[in-house]
């Protein structure tokens, strides 16, 4: 039952029994005849019938008229949770109804802690980061830079060196078999997929921290390096804002992530990237129209999805993924962008 029938029901049951109470009180005190009230009549209608009609038409009019006064307000209430769930700011309207002001200053009280929280992890986050920093070992990365700088140099070209022949061999001097033609197809699709699991493990393999670069410029250079190196379609659009350094650090490794399980899984031929603010939310949305796969059927310990949900809510934000089969894959990460707020309160 909905708040306005409960209401209704209510007022009509109200009134029916305040008219017994009042019909029953008026026969005790001034009639002694109580039969001439059963035989009175109005027209051809019983006067009870028409005092109990009246008593009820009442009932359902104020139950109803109380009903939407209460809804209304429960669902001002629900707006307002909403946008606490969403992060963004309550709107209190001018006319705040005096019996819910209560309600809203505690779900403005919830708001506040709720930032406040999400700005203390964030902090933490900027702390861990910069230790991190300082406590990086320089014989890890120069090992790191090592690996990579010699799977780029062997590896890579060998890879690359193959590609080219077999692309020469099919294009130039294909065999007339069908089924070695068909094969050796196959081979050059498989030289090309062991190239992008290439690219994508020298992604992981090199630093991942920014090193005194800010967001927007890591992004654009990774970026940039991606175009010159795989053989797919990639725009972005970054936007110029400030954020915390661990907001920056997380973001930064959440779009590394993003891009290599496209190169590795996705089979796309275009990928965008969006990294903006909007409403002090910090938005970084990575999109690509590969093969996809099923939500229903995703893998919980899927790592690579997992790892990029834990570092969003580290510093107190959102992460949403949506995939289509064969229609691509999107990821999208929000985090308020308290920076700002911080330096102003100091």
């Amino acid at each position: 039952m909905n708040l306005i029938l409960r209401h209704v029901f209510t007022a009509v049951m109200f009134s029916i029994a305040l008219t017994i109470v009042v019909t029953g009180l008026t026969l005790v005190a001034f009639i002694d005849d109580w039969s001439l009230v059963f035989e009175q009549q109005i027209g051809d209608i019983s006067f009870l019938i028409i005092v109990f009609t009246v008593a009820i038409g009442a009932g359902l009019i104020i139950g109803t008229v109380t009903g939407f006064y209460w809804r209304q307000r429960i669902h001002q209430v629900e707006r307002q949770m909403d946008e606490i769930i969403k992060g963004q700011r309550i709107t209190f309207h001018m006319e705040t109804y005096k019996d819910l002001e209560a309600i809203q200053r505690y779900l403005h009280q919830i708001q506040n802690k709720i930032r406040s929280q999400t700005e203390h992890a964030q902090r933490l986050a900027s702390e861990r980061t910069r230790e991190r920093e300082k406590s990086l070992q320089e014989v890890v990365a120069q090992e790191r830079n090592r690996l990579a700088r010699e799977l780029h140099d062997s590896v890579s070209q060998q890879l690359f060196a193959a590609s080219m022949m077999m692309s020469a061999i099919n294009d130039m001097n294909p065999p007339e078999d069908e089924t070695m033609k068909k094969q050796l197809r196959m081979v050059e699709n498989m030289i090309h997929q062991s190239q992008l699991e290439m690219r994508a493990l020298l992604l992981h393999l090199r630093p991942v921290a920014l090193k005194g670069k800010s967001l927007q410029e890591g992004a654009e250079e990774l970026l940039i390096e991606l175009t010159q190196k795989v053989p797919m379609e990639i725009d972005w659009k970054i936007e110029e804002f400030t954020v915390d350094k661990g907001v920056e650090d997380q973001l930064f490794r959440i779009l590394q992530e993003a891009v290599s399980n496209t190169l590795r899984h996705a089979k796309a031929t275009k990928l965008h990237v969006m990294l903006v603010e909007r409403d002090e939310n910090v938005i970084l949305r990575a999109a690509d129209n590969g093969i996809g796969f099923d939500m229903e059927k995703m893998k919980t310990g899927s790592y690579g999805l997992q790892n990029m949900q834990e570092r969003a809510y580290e510093v107190g934000g959102s992460y949403k993924v949506v995939s289509v089969p064969n229609e691509g894959t999107r990821i999208e990460v929000k985090v308020p962008n308290l920076g700002k707020e911080g330096e102003n309160n100091d």
